[in-house]
């Protein structure tokens, strides 16, 4: 029972959970900026989905922990389409904005109103390929933010987040999520089995933190929204997701999915359903300051 305190327990549950399992596929087709630059056309379109970030709540939490301050510095990891960076800044914060897809810092800086452009830095870069010591990154930040974003997937990339902070961190993830049926067939029709994927590692961070001493206050959130896209932009997602997954060429896998999607299309429109519910963690990189 001892090692369930230890911080490589929950490092290894973490890892051994994945390991072998669809999980760790799906986390691989989400790594490509190519995916994301697809997904930023539709990306916090939808007035539900907008609403679901739960902005309002995601300050408060940081206010309570001492984390909101005017002339704080933060860096967001993982961007997308900058509504928490945005956020963030309209509260007086300097914030240093990462993303490795171009087409979610070009949605990003189309919405930076005028008043807001000294405030926020765009960094295009790949979290797992940055040095943070070469960038001057570690405990360069009053607060590290990182919403849904893949790019701290992993234990390694976790940490490197956490040594970034100089007061303290967020983090929100998936702590169950229902797949939309659409996703879910074309997994099973090109990878020849059903969809097995459990995406939680926000759990292990919280855990993990825990054995650490780090005692994040964490609350959790619906989300239940619709989406409808044309059948060509979610070809497209679907398309660099499978190719990613799966390593087959394009020529095979196009056909496939262009073919599903037409099936179920109505008046030209894929209804993707997103039902889940986030963690989202705040805590102290020192506790007793």
């Amino acid at each position: 029972m001892n090692n369930m305190f230890a911080e490589q327990f929950w490092m290894d549950a973490w890892v051994n959970d994945t390991a072998g399992k669809d999980t760790l596929a799906v986390h691989k087709g989400y790594s490509t900026a190519q995916y994301w630059d697809n997904a930023s056309v539709t990306y916090n379109t939808n007035n539900d989905e907008i609403k679901s970030r739960r902005m309002t709540r995601a300050l408060a939490a940081l206010k309570d922990k001492g984390l909101l301050f005017e002339g704080m510095r933060v860096l967001d990891i993982g961007c997308g389409t900058g509504m928490m960076a945005l956020a963030l800044a309209q509260k007086g914060a300097l914030v240093t904005a990462m993303d490795f897809s171009p087409g979610m810092l070009d949605r990003f800086k189309a919405n930076i109103p005028k008043d807001l452009n000294d405030r926020i830095t765009l960094v295009q870069k790949d979290w797992h390929q940055l040095d943070i010591r070469q960038t001057g990154w570690e405990k360069a930040f009053d607060l590290v933010v990182a919403f849904m974003s893949p790019a701290v997937a992993t234990p390694e990339a976790f940490s490197k987040m956490i040594q970034c902070a100089a007061k303290g961190c967020a983090i929100r993830g998936w702590a169950a999520r229902r797949q939309p049926e659409v996703f879910k067939d074309l997994w099973e029709m090109i990878m020849n089995r059903p969809l097995d994927d459990k995406p939680q590692s926000i759990l292990y961070k919280i855990n993990l933190l825990l054995s650490m001493g780090l005692y994040p206050d964490v609350y959790f959130d619906v989300v239940d929204w619709d989406q409808r896209v044309s059948v060509e932009t979610e070809a497209e997602n679907q398309v660099s997701f499978f190719t990613k997954v799966t390593g087959k060429a394009d020529k095979d896998i196009r056909p496939v999915i262009h073919s599903y999607l037409q099936r179920r299309a109505g008046k030209g429109q894929i209804r993707k359903k997103q039902k889940g519910l986030t963690a989202t963690a705040v805590f102290l990189v020192d506790p007793l300051i």
